[in-house]
């Protein structure tokens, strides 16, 4: 079952003769439970197409289904339900809340909850388990500034799961970690995978997209090859790829 279908995206910036095509026609398919990576060289369109897939964004044309919904043309508000609820983001840069506790960064997505159907008791409860599920039940009341960088991720982690969403984006997780805290965070990333979550992770660096199952590769708004990796593979190959979803 796809999680992720994408129709003939095309995302347009500028207006008149000048007229950027940050997509073009990117047409692709993500399974339920897949893990896989997307790489591109800077302007490739890897940034748009995340945005996009995030909710973050709607394309100028063509369609986006995420699990069963078509949210192509939502206006900000659809979107931003859509993100809170069906989307858990995992950034480069972590992004927690600096005067904020573990737990209450875990905590901030069940806040804009439609109908705040859980009560305090309950998104505690959850960010709790989450921060327990990352290894990190024992810094639950530390602030961001006294975890390491490879903590920091871990509790943006657990913030992008505490809403049990459809999928994992993740935008360059390793990005601002040595080489022991980055290995340690695929190594999780690879767990919930193994758990059957379904994670779309960004990166740079062909040896960490090559431990996804699949590598999307993206070339001037366009989709220009699929690698199949197997399971945590690191050999790095393209593949033809053909014109429909795959």
């Amino acid at each position: 079952m796809s999680i992720i279908q994408t129709f003939e995206l095309t995302k347009t910036y500028g207006m008149g003769e000048i007229r950027v095509r940050a997509l073009d026609g990117v047409s692709l398919s993500i399974d339920q439970g897949e893990f896989v990576a997307v790489m591109g060289p800077s302007g490739s369109g890897k940034s748009t197409l995340m945005n996009i897939l995030g909710c973050l964004d709607h394309p100028t044309e063509g369609r986006y289904i995420l699990d069963s919904v078509d949210v192509s043309q939502m206006n900000r508000a659809e979107l931003a339900g859509v993100r809170n609820a069906r989307i858990g983001f995992i950034f480069q840069s972590y992004n927690l809340l600096p005067r904020t506790s573990a737990l209450k960064n875990v905590m901030a997505p069940l806040l804009y909850e439609r109908n705040n159907r859980r009560g305090k008791e309950e998104r505690e409860a959850a960010a709790t388990q989450a921060l327990e599920a990352v290894g990190l039940g024992d810094r639950m009341q530390h602030l961001p500034q006294e975890l390491s960088g490879g903590q920091q991720q871990r509790v943006a982690i657990a913030r992008a799961l505490v809403n049990d969403p459809a999928f994992v984006l993740a935008d360059e997780p390793t990005g601002n970690l040595d080489s022991q805290s980055g290995e340690e965070i695929l190594n999780l990333l690879h767990q919930l995978h193994g758990q059957g979550r379904t994670i779309v992770m960004v990166s740079h660096d062909p040896e960490i997209a090559a431990q996804a199952q699949r590598t999307i590769y993206l070339r001037d708004g366009r989709l220009e090859s699929i690698t199949r990796n197997g399971s945590r593979a690191r050999a790095y190959a393209r593949a033809e790829v053909k014109h429909e979803p795959v």
